[in-house]
């Protein structure tokens, strides 16, 4: 077995990657409380705008040439889905944030702390970069959804110990087809932050 590799890509050095990423994303996503039936077409356009930024990040997770885990990064105001308008919104200057797009890692990867791993990385680029505020997503779903496993447990603790604020006033609306979907619906993503 390989050494589990953490390593930092920057801009345009994401371009090699972006084949596994697309796919790593529509594996974990598929999982509750995504739920997300992605395609490959999709992803590599959401993913290309990582590569085209130039203070973009991607933290790689690999087990020898295996990419098991990745997670994302880039200034709010170059990300291509709402995010910049709520923080405009709400009176917060997008410019200021540094946006965490999302940690997609294979299940028997879990609970190894590479999910700090991937934070620490972002945090300290964010920090490299001048931004004072780090900020991400997550989906709100029904407390009775008819998916969600009885053993489900939320990232809100992980989340919380971390230094991030949930902000339930800070929201957006993101369209993906669910799995059980015929077509795309929008989807409720509240906002976490945290001061750096």
């Amino acid at each position: 077995m390989s050494a589990l590799i953490i390593e930092r890509v920057l801009g345009a050095a994401i371009a090699p990657y972006l084949e596994d990423l697309a796919a790593l994303r529509i594996q974990v996503f598929r999982e509750y409380p995504y739920l997300y039936q992605g395609t490959l077409a999709y992803e590599a356009r959401y993913l290309q705008s990582y590569a085209s930024s130039e203070r973009s990040l991607v933290v790689i997770a690999r087990e020898g040439s295996s990419v098991v885990g990745a997670s994302t990064a880039m200034p709010a105001a170059e990300h291509d889905e709402d995010v910049a308008e709520t923080f405009q919104s709400a009176g917060i200057d997008p410019d200021h944030v540094y946006y965490f797009g999302e940690s997609v890692l294979r299940a028997e990867y879990r609970g190894r702390g590479i999910g700090h791993a991937f934070f620490d990385q972002r945090e300290a680029r964010a920090r490299e970069l001048g931004f004072k505020l780090a900020a991400f997503c997550a989906v709100e779903r029904a407390s009775d959804h008819p998916r969600k496993p009885h053993d489900y447990v939320p990232h809100d603790a992980f989340w919380s110990k971390r230094g991030y604020t949930k902000h339930p006033e800070l929201r957006a609306e993101f369209a993906w087809r669910d799995l059980d979907e015929a077509s795309e619906s929008r989807k409720p993503m509240i906002f976490w932050t945290k001061q750096l």
